[in-house]
């Protein structure tokens, strides 16, 4: 059975970069912003052991810590701040509504959906072992290629992303192995032949992992199999990057929101936070296929949030 219904003015789903930038200019330009921070609070950041590559941090920092830094930020100028995620939603009328954990109803003039992206992983025990103790295991090379300057490395993928993420790591590692599950790549030629070409990168086709292995917490290789052969190898390695693909949290928004194929909201207009539904913002990677960094989702979280502002002064609020 429904609370009684909260009327607000902003409300921003989701708490990664682009939530908490989102929530810290709406909170400056006095919208009285509420952040639900949703099943992952601070979002795909939490996941990762050292952050070096956002202005501002000479010495890096970690994840976790970057986002509690964000969120005191955000509150420091009176963001609500709120556990709980987003269930439902209603865009078809005048009002946007929202539901949270299944009960609670809130009628919002105009929400920045800020809920980011999941990146896709094998699912082994190994792998997601590794990933948890933050040693070697990692779904971003341009994030985490650095760690491994001059060492040898592992990619799974086949699409572009893979590819362009295997050339990145190519510039940084002394080597690095590409594992494609099929004959073939399912990047375009142009990436393929780039990836074919370099000489420090060594693909092998008809390849699957079966275990990430390691020492203590850190990876020392990984065991694959070959699957026409049956052959079973193990390569040495100290990273091991998956690049197979994320899939944007957007599901709950699809019978009112444009998205592309893979699931990505659309921008109504380049250049803007817009969506199809006025008032509706979106930010970050909920809708950013081509960079995912932490920078670029906290600039779409300011654009969202000044959009914002400007759809209220626009309708006299």
């Amino acid at each position: 059975m429904s609370e009684e219904i909260e009327r607000i003015k902003c409300l921003i789903i989701g708490s990664g970069p682009a939530g908490y930038t989102a929530a810290i200019y709406a909170a400056r330009a006095n919208m009285a912003p509420v952040l639900y921070q949703g099943m992952q609070p601070g979002g795909q950041l939490t996941t990762t052991n050292e952050v070096e590559n956002f202005p501002g941090y000479a010495d890096g920092v970690t994840g976790p810590e970057m986002m509690i830094q964000l969120e005191a930020q955000a509150k420091r100028f009176d963001t609500d701040v709120r556990d709980g995620w987003v269930t439902k939603v209603d865009f078809s009328g005048g009002v946007h509504k929202v539901w949270i954990n299944e009960t609670k109803e809130i009628h919002a003039d105009t929400i920045v959906i800020s809920t980011g992206a999941s990146a896709k992983y094998l699912g082994l025990e190994s792998e997601q072992k590794y990933l948890e103790l933050g040693g070697g295991v990692s779904a971003c090379a341009v994030c985490d290629g650095f760690f491994y300057k001059g060492q040898e490395t592992v990619i799974v993928g086949a699409g572009d992303s893979a590819c362009e993420e295997a050339h990145y790591l190519s510039n940084i590692c002394a080597k690095v192995t590409m594992l494609v599950r099929k004959d073939e790549f399912r990047a375009s030629k142009i990436m393929a032949e780039r990836v074919k070409n370099t000489a420090n990168i060594e693909i092998l086709f008809n390849t699957e992992t079966e275990e990430v292995l390691g020492e203590n917490d850190l990876v020392t290789g990984v065991r694959v199999k070959n699957n026409q052969t049956g052959d079973v190898n193990e390569i040495a390695c100290t990273g091991f990057f998956v690049a197979i693909g994320h899939n944007p949290n957007t599901e709950i928004f699809k019978d009112y929101l444009n998205l592309d194929a893979a699931g990505y909201i659309e921008y109504e207009e380049p250049g803007t936070a817009k969506t199809n539904v006025p008032g509706v913002f979106v930010s970050g990677d909920a809708a950013d296929k081509t960079y995912r960094q932490a920078i670029t989702a906290a600039g779409t979280g300011c654009m969202a949030a000044l959009e914002a502002e400007r759809y209220l002064a626009a309708k006299g609020h």
